[in-house]
């Protein structure tokens, strides 16, 4: 019982810091998946706040369109063509505007 107790005494104290040392990595793991899934969130949600701004914006301009009498409704589509063709070329990319194309 002894040479049990002799033994279990040197691997208990040495367990500990080992222990300590490794749920100190696993809590810093914990903190950095938190850190990187709130970061991969808010640009989520920046990404839908822009869309869902681009998409009121249109709808707004074809309200306009269909509520203004007396409005000449062939300028102002192609004063939103040429709209769409200024953000084309200033890097800004209308995926259905290749659909209706091709």
């Amino acid at each position: 019982m002894e040479a049990f107790l002799g033994l279990m005494i040197p691997i208990i104290a040495l367990s500990i810091p080992i222990i300590a040392i490794w749920t100190t990595h696993q809590r810093k793991l914990a903190e950095m998946q938190i850190e990187t899934t709130a970061s991969a969130s808010a640009e989520k949600a920046a990404q839908y706040a822009t869309q869902i701004q681009r998409l009121e914006d249109r709808v707004q301009v074809l309200e306009r369109i269909v509520t203004d009498k007396g409005y000449d409704v062939a300028t102002q589509i192609e004063a939103l063509r040429d709209a769409r063709s200024h953000d084309e070329a200033a890097g800004m990319s209308l995926d259905f505007d290749k659909r209706e194309r091709a």
